[in-house]
């Protein structure tokens, strides 16, 4: 099955798209090979910035069918997923003051992680999630789940089928879509007229800040700035009326829009469009500096395990994560390096990280074996790591997070 390089700006369509980094062949990084031996496809994966509307974005679209039809990505084994999710929920029930006659939906509803909590309070729901795998189990919690890839067509039919939302959700999912714009549209066909979406995306600020390539992969397709979201939501018939900036993912934000003209626009979005326009997210140079500072990053993580496994020593890692996958491939990084990954998500045991042939297990392992060092793949959820491998860091395992080493309390 072959790809398709994008030549225009997937949400504006300006042909001024200029290379800001270049990963390589990387493969796709939530298809976990069954056995070591098994051969794994590469893809292009290079990041553009669009002179025009500002959005960061990948050149090449993997057919989403290979991506996400058999998905091994569950949200309700992150704790700090669920309980980021319950907040939201409960804080949206009562300002919109949700019951049985509302509704919620949801695109890229996962397992049901998030709409559990509305439909636990009586708010009816409908989750939209696209991996036939990860909806099935939704529907085994009782949770209403469509399996398509939502865009303005599924929009229109459910519409048309009386599931106009008072709140829809789109958390994590927008980066993911290869028709951007037909998606935004049909988040506005959908909602009611006086509905509100909720929308998170990882900031491509902070991902430039933080030096975080490892979010950079073939499912997203697109790094977002309150800037070029702004400019996307008008043009698809959509007003974007509040920001927030939120922890999760290591620093996102949540946009709440609706349809024009049935808000007040808030002072939080002017004020993060004047944030980034001093930050500098007009300026191809300010992405230019941040793949600078990618390679020296990369080289110094290759440097650091190598001199590691120089001195004998084993090497585990946590997290048969996204971010691991890019980070290990780009760093060139394989089983030689890398002893095992272990990850809560029994969906990924016993399953290998792709271009690596690296072993994926329980947890348990790390007090088994007791590695020297463990890298954190899930810098994200560090916390919720730490406090799970309490006793590991107790016995002296020290974990290493790309750019500096935590040492054991």
């Amino acid at each position: 099955m072959s790809t398709h390089p994008t030549k225009t700006c997937r949400a504006c369509g300006g042909q001024k798209l200029s290379t800001v980094l270049d990963l390589g062949a990387m493969p796709l990084v939530n298809a976990l090979p069954h056995h070591s031996t098994d051969e794994v496809p590469r893809f292009p994966l290079e990041l553009f910035f669009c002179d025009d509307c500002t959005l960061l974005q990948i050149g090449e679209t993997v057919p989403p069918g290979m991506m996400f039809s058999d998905y091994t990505y569950f949200s309700s084994y992150s704790e700090t997923m669920v309980a980021h999710a319950h907040a939201v929920a409960t804080r949206l029930m009562r300002e919109r003051d949700l019951g049985p006659d509302s509704r919620v939906v949801e695109l890229a509803s996962n397992d049901g992680y998030l709409l559990q909590h509305y439909q636990s309070a009586g708010v009816p729901v409908l989750g939209i999630e696209p991996a036939a795998n990860v909806a099935e189990v939704a529907r085994q919690k009782g949770i209403a789940t469509v399996s398509e890839f939502f865009g303005d067509d599924v929009a229109k039919r459910l519409a048309e089928e009386g599931y106009r939302a008072d709140v829809l959700h789109a958390n994590n999912v927008l980066a993911h879509v290869p028709d951007l714009k037909g998606f935004v549209r049909g988040i506005a066909t959908l909602l009611k007229s006086d509905g509100i979406a909720c929308i998170e995306v990882p900031h491509a600020v902070t991902m430039v800040d933080r030096n975080a390539f490892d979010t950079i992969y073939h499912e997203h397709l697109c790094y977002f700035s309150v800037t070029a979201l702004r400019g996307l939501f008008e043009r698809c018939g959509l007003e974007l009326y509040a920001v927030e900036h939120v922890a999760v993912h290591g620093g996102s934000l949540r946009l709440f829009a609706a349809l024009p003209f049935t808000r007040q626009v808030q002072q939080s979005v002017h004020d993060a469009l004047a944030q980034e326009a001093e930050w500098g997210v007009r300026k191809l140079e300010t992405y230019r500096a941040f793949a600078a500072r990618v390679v020296q990053l990369r080289d110094e993580v290759r440097a650091t395990v190598h001199e590691l496994k120089a001195r004998g020593q084993r090497i585990a890692a946590y997290g048969a994560s996204a971010k691991g996958c890019v980070l290990m491939n780009y760093a060139g990084l394989s089983a030689n390096d890398v002893d095992f990954v272990v990850d809560a998500s029994p969906h990924k045991q016993g399953r290998f990280v792709p271009g690596t042939r690296v072993p994926i297990s329980h947890p348990s392992r790390l007090l088994e074996e007791m590695p020297q060092h463990t890298l954190l793949f899930v810098w994200n959820i560090a916390e919720e790591v730490f406090r799970q491998q309490a006793e590991y860091r107790r016995r002296g395992g020290p974990f290493i997070v790309p750019g500096l080493t935590e040492k054991a309390a």
